[in-house]
């Protein structure tokens, strides 16, 4: 079922751009040009995100972002171009889940989207699959084998994602790189045990806050590897 999200931007060129990218990753959107018809198109209830700027005429994003929060518990990304940290504190305060700011890649958005309506149907029970695995601030998926971390959708190659399954599903076991690279790519796969510190490498890129000093996935010299719950 298409998921349907509201985009409230004045400049035509933006909201255009934000529809786009959003109906191209399989979402519905309408475009409320002011804070008015933003708000009053909120309170629909038809809406599970709302793309709100904070810029508008009529009505502000602040203001709008107050009232919906008074009816309403979905998103809500709030959009600036002002990068003072009053102004972001100011919107979360008022009940913004989370903010972005102009520029920004669509890639971005699309992103920022898909965490938080994940996000949502967690809060309120409506896992997607009952196969997910969640272990402190990383969520997979291996049904439609997507990755969350910290609440971001994460891009993984077959592999990668492979990878993080395994050792997730055996949470403070260690794993030689022989014993990864025979249950994964399998004994008569072409390659070595490099192929392993490859894809360690590049998980770590992804998952880690500093990639230098991994909190998710150790290293045990002489040993293996092993993931940390």
């Amino acid at each position: 079922m298409e998921r349907t999200i509201l985009i409230v931007e004045d400049e035509p060129s933006i909201a255009e751009l934000q529809r786009d990218y959003l109906e191209m990753s399989g979402y519905r959107t309408e475009i409320a040009v002011d804070g008015e018809e933003g708000l009053e198109l909120s309170l629909t209830g038809k809406f599970e995100l709302i793309v709100l700027d904070v810029m508008l005429p009529k009505l502000n994003g602040f203001e709008v972002c107050k009232k919906i929060r008074e009816e309403l518990d979905i998103p809500v990304l709030m959009v600036t171009a002002r990068r003072e940290d009053i102004d972001i504190i100011r919107g979360l305060g008022l009940g913004a889940d989370d903010y972005i700011t102009k520029p920004f890649k669509p890639a971005e958005l699309v992103a920022r989207v898909k965490a938080h309506l994940a996000r949502y149907d967690r809060l309120k029970g409506r896992r997607s699959s009952t196969n997910e695995l969640e272990v402190r601030e990383i969520r997979l998926d291996p049904d439609s084998r997507r990755a969350f971390v910290r609440d971001r959708e994460v891009t993984l190659t077959t592999k990668e994602f492979d990878l993080l399954y395994f050792l997730a599903l055996h949470p403070n076991r260690v794993f030689s790189k022989d014993q990864l690279f025979e249950r994964l790519w399998g004994v008569d796969s072409f390659g070595d045990t490099q192929t392993v510190t490859v894809h360690i490498r590049k998980l770590r890129e992804k998952i880690e806050v500093d990639s230098a000093n991994p909190v998710y996935i150790e290293t045990l010299w002489g040993a293996g590897y092993r993931f940390r719950s």
